[in-house]
């Protein structure tokens, strides 16, 4: 049985394609600094079964995997204060998600987001409600219950867009406490009100489907770029140039200092210029994790290492969990 003398918070990564900036200011850095914090438990997976739902290419997930791993490491995670682990190295994970398959209303699962998104969207298409919906993509909320139940969690820090996800593992373990006897931990959504939408290239929220990315670790070549490719209006270099641009909303982020870079923004500044300044502060802030990242990339049985240790670690505890939940439902362990 999970302890309930230390809080417990989980986090999960999905291995769908390369990171890009939006990806580490949005969710990599403020998850990296809550766990550093300490305080509780912390847990960091990669969810590479749920990627199975999207990610139809063998190559292309290991390539993920592997990519979304070494970011996580160069960006800061201390290993030291976190679990780190595959969660397909975690087999009780999906031993739980069969025994809580048996108390999820199917209702439950008709309203996910997910798999409503996806109904309306063949509907709307004139398609079969359900064409090419897999059952991955329809049961996905009770694997990620599994992920989130298994180590008695207690918070789960996600995006408004996956709050329902929690709030479904929440309700699992409700049902499964009312059969049962309370066994699994109830948890909690933990939602950061004070990320911000960061913007992509063409002014739209920075998003793969968009095609307005910068990528996290592009090379210095590459990512001058790409600043390049933002865009911007046809105002002179002498023109007052305003503060809500992608620029600016860029380079705040980065940079250190602002005021000097603010005031030219007042007086008059080239759009070249102030392209050219954030591709430096980009660089200086990218460069010391690119180095580490491309270091894990070509010795990645350091990496391995790593995860087969947290691996370890994240059996025991939900061993633990799934010991009790086996004897609560009646198979004796």
């Amino acid at each position: 049985m999970v302890t309930e003398t230390r809080k417990v918070v989980l986090t999960g990564i999905k291995p769908t394609g390369t990171p890009h900036i939006a990806n580490y200011f949005g969710a990599i850095k403020p998850a990296i600094e809550a766990a550093a914090k300490g305080g509780a438990d912390s847990y960091f997976f990669i969810a590479d079964y749920h990627a199975l739902t999207t990610v139809k290419s063998a190559k292309e997930l290991a390539k993920f995997t592997k990519e979304i791993a070494c970011t996580w490491l160069a960006c800061g995670l201390d290993i030291a204060k976190t679990v780190f682990y595959r969660q397909s190295d975690v087999p009780e994970i999906f031993e739980l998600t069969t025994i809580l398959n048996n108390v999820t209303p199917k209702g439950l699962m008709n309203r996910a987001h997910a798999y409503k998104a996806a109904a309306a969207a063949n509907s709307d298409a004139g398609r079969d409600t359900d064409y090419d919906i897999n059952m991955g993509l329809y049961s996905y909320p009770i694997l990620m219950a599994a992920d989130i139940l298994a180590f008695g969690t207690d918070f789960v820090p996600v995006g408004s867009d996956q709050k329902q996800h929690v709030e479904i593992a929440a309700d699992i373990a409700k049902a499964f406490n009312a059969i049962y006897g309370r066994t699994l931990k109830v948890p909690e959504a933990q939602i950061n009100t004070d990320v911000a939408t960061i913007s992509g290239l063409d002014g739209q929220k920075m998003s793969k489907s968009y095609g307005n990315i910068i990528p996290l670790f592009a090379s210095s070549s590459e990512l001058k770029k790409c600043v390049m490719r933002i865009v911007t209006d046809s105002s002179l270099p002498t023109d007052p140039k305003p503060l809500d641009n992608v620029i600016f909303q860029l380079y705040r982020l980065v940079a250190a200092k602002i005021t000097k870079f603010a005031k030219q923004f007042a007086q008059g500044i080239g759009w070249g210029d102030a392209k050219k300044q954030l591709a430096d502060e980009l660089e200086q802030f990218i460069a010391p994790m690119r180095a580490k990242y491309e270091h894990l990339m070509n010795n990645y049985h350091e990496v391995e290492k790593i995860l087969s240790d947290g691996a370890v670690k994240a059996r025991k505890v939900a061993a633990e969990t799934l010991a009790q939940v086996r004897k609560s439902i009646g198979i004796q362990t």
